[in-house]
């Protein structure tokens, strides 16, 4: 196995499978060769650009009752040639796609792989951020980083994640599965049925609420921030059972103010270029009044919401659930942004996909 692209020892899984060899030899057929049937299995933003460069057969997509996508066929995985090159553009479940390709002995490459070896325009992954300089130039951060991890699941997930992003080599993932619909609600927050105040910052349609409300039922209050107002309205209506839910038309940031925005539901976020205005302020502006749990997925904005959530943090030490993978550098940003705050926290982490979206860091209070 080719070692060169491995990472610090205390940060490297052994005995991964070496793609590299096979993924050339894939890529040089798929760009190059007619001779075979090619297709794209998954819809997303990578597919218009890899059509600028090669002719598809077609997407395949066992759920859509659409017939074509980008002028070309929508198919079901089972009714393909049998010698076809399959493209696996899955940005979630990647891992699963493979397992299925690999179920009909049929030839496929993760498009990770695909952009590290195809020497065509290509789009970026979302959120990669070029992953391996930011690593190469603050690789004793990230090491930090992982020293202050409090369980084994934190510390090999965190491995995991950190080869894969270097590497982009997807068999670094194996073991991880996509559950997002267990993210941000672990045991060891050791949630109280009865008395509980949550922050849900980055709200979207309120499905982490709901399942708040479901693992604390006798809460005292949910504080819930979404600027996108589609979002906000399906979130009102999915949680108008329920009473002592405060809604906040705002992005949280570290002051009050305007800013550009972009509206892409789960994916709504600020942007320089974006189509919409929307306000911000500050949580430490907003709330004064104990909270035991704040949960932060804003996109990239994280720093600055926490930073306008100094004194909330500071003065009532809540237990806190928020996303590290939009930038490179906040897996060891925002836990030092954390810890000068407060020292007294115990840090967990934990994946939710089996891609490089969806890590959690959690800081949960230290005994007194």
């Amino acid at each position: 196995m080719d070692k060169s692209h491995l990472i610090l020892p205390s940060l490297t899984i052994s005995n991964v499978d070496d793609n590299s060899l096979f993924a050339r030899e894939f890529c040089k057929e798929f760009v190059l060769s007619d001779q075979k049937p090619k297709f794209l299995f998954g819809r997303n933003i990578y597919a218009a650009k890899i059509l600028e460069s090669v002719n598809i057969s077609g997407f395949i997509d066992d759920f859509s009752k659409e017939t074509v996508f980008l002028g070309k066929p929508i198919v079901k995985l089972e009714s393909i040639p049998k010698d076809s090159l399959v493209l696996i553009l899955s940005g979630g479940s990647p891992l699963s796609a493979r397992a299925r390709v690999d179920e009909l002995k049929l030839r496929s490459l993760d498009y990770f792989s695909f952009l590290e070896y195809a020497d065509i325009p290509l789009e970026k992954i979302l959120f990669d951020g070029d992953f391996k300089q930011a690593f190469s130039k603050n690789r004793l951060k990230f090491e930090w980083a992982h020293s202050l991890l409090s369980d084994e699941i934190s510390s090999q997930q965190f491995k995991k994640l950190i080869n894969f992003r270097f590497s982009k080599n997807l068999n670094y993932m194996k073991g991880l599965k996509t559950r997002e619909d267990e993210q941000y609600f672990e045991d060891f927050l050791s949630l109280e049925p009865e008395g509980e105040s949550f922050v849900d910052i980055g709200g979207y349609d309120g499905f982490t609420s709901r399942e708040f409300i479901k693992l604390c039922p006798g809460y005292r209050h949910i504080h819930f921030f979404e600027p996108e107002e589609r979002n906000l309205l399906e979130a009102k209506r999915s949680l108008q059972p329920f009473k002592k839910i405060h809604f906040y038309p705002l992005g949280l940031s570290d002051k009050k103010g305007t800013v550009k925005f972009s509206a892409h539901g789960s994916g709504s976020k600020i942007n320089n270029t974006g189509e919409i205005t929307i306000k911000t302020d500050s949580l430490d502006n907003i709330l004064d009044e104990r909270v035991s749990f704040i949960k932060m997925d804003i996109e990239g904005a994280e720093k600055l919401a926490i930073k306008g959530a100094t004194q909330t943090i500071k003065q009532y030490h809540p237990k806190l659930a928020i996303s590290v993978y939009h930038n490179p550098n906040d897996f060891w940003k925002i836990p030092e942004q954390i810890l000068s705050i407060r020292s007294d926290y115990k840090l967990y982490f934990r994946h939710y996909t089996e891609s490089m979206y969806e890590s959690v860091m959690f800081f949960i209070p230290s005994a007194k």
